[in-house]
């Protein structure tokens, strides 16, 4: 390990999805490393392994710069779509901070006027003009535990309802990837001189459609389903009505128009420089289909 690539790395977004199997790969490579969380959220985790917390808001510039004290490399996997990104990049250069990873999403190529969508471009845009030493990870759909925002859903969802609907063809290509993956490329950004000032796509091994996908989680669980295909129209003012219906699963109407643009992703570069060697998804949800059932999800 380049130790001298990490003498003291500062963690956003440790105590989420993503982040918290981060932590756990970098407590397992023996780095330095301590962890930016809010006043509100629950470290039990991270005290119990004796890390060092260090607390405060990523709206609240000073806090944030009084962490990034003794701070070589920063891990931002906080997300960028809030408009934390002037603050963040301006704390670190101030700071000192030499090497920075940044996780942003392939959302940024969306045709969709999402709200998110010019946050997300203006944060890239900061970092890659900063004199920071920059990596930027960009994660399509993050799965594999019942954390996640998307895949446990519709799991559980297939394992209950005999009906599926399906916004459109289903016809659209999807690339999710596994969270392990995201967090191995994370770790392996750290320690790539190569990965300085690159961008990186992270995806899944292949694309499917979202009809497989389907197909697969159907298979997988052991349930035939009946699969009905609705006008998008259609299907946006079912999910509209659906939102106000106690006990309904709360799909968007974005996540309905996002199943309709072709999501795969050229991960090439990330396999060339950063290892990057991603589960299929048949084999990604197997695993998070068995952990949901041993946990008693589904």
């Amino acid at each position: 390990m380049r130790k001298e690539w990490a003498l003291l790395i500062l963690v956003t977004g440790a105590t989420g999805f993503t982040g918290s199997f981060v932590v756990e790969r970098l407590i397992a490579k023996g780095f330095d490393f301590a962890c930016f969380v809010r006043p509100t959220s629950d470290t039990t985790s991270l005290k119990l392994r004796g890390i060092d917390i260090r607390v405060g808001t990523l709206d609240d510039y000073e806090s944030f710069f009084r962490a990034l004290r003794g701070v070589d490399t920063l891990v931002n996997i906080a997300s960028l779509g809030f408009g934390h990104a002037p603050n963040i990049v301006k704390a670190a250069e101030q700071a000192g901070v030499r090497r920075a990873i940044f996780v942003s999403t392939t959302a940024i190529f969306t045709s969709l006027d999402a709200k998110s969508k010019a946050i997300r471009t203006e944060a890239e845009r900061l970092i890659i003009s900063s004199q920071l030493e920059y990596t930027i990870i960009r994660p399509t759909m993050i799965y594999g535990t019942e954390r996640d925002r998307n895949m446990c859903r519709l799991i559980r969802f297939i394992n209950r309802s005999p009906i599926i609907p399906i916004p459109g063809s289903g016809k659209y290509l999807q690339q999710p990837v596994y969270v392990e993956d995201v967090a191995d490329a994370i770790i392996a950004a750290l320690s790539v001189p190569k990965a300085v000032r690159q961008i990186y796509n992270i995806a899944g091994a292949m694309p499917l459609e979202y009809n497989a996908i389907i197909e697969e989680i159907c298979k997988l669980l052991g349930k035939r389903r009946l699969v009905i295909h609705l006008p998008v129209n259609l299907a946006i003012i079912g999910v509209t009505v659906s939102q106000k219906i106690p006990g309904l699963p709360k799909f968007t109407v974005e996540q309905v128009l996002r199943l309709n643009e072709n999501k795969a992703f050229d991960i090439e570069m990330a396999k060339k420089d950063l290892g990057f060697n991603p589960l299929s998804f048949q084999e990604g949800i197997r695993r998070e289909i068995e952990r949901l059932r041993a946990i008693g999800f589904i």
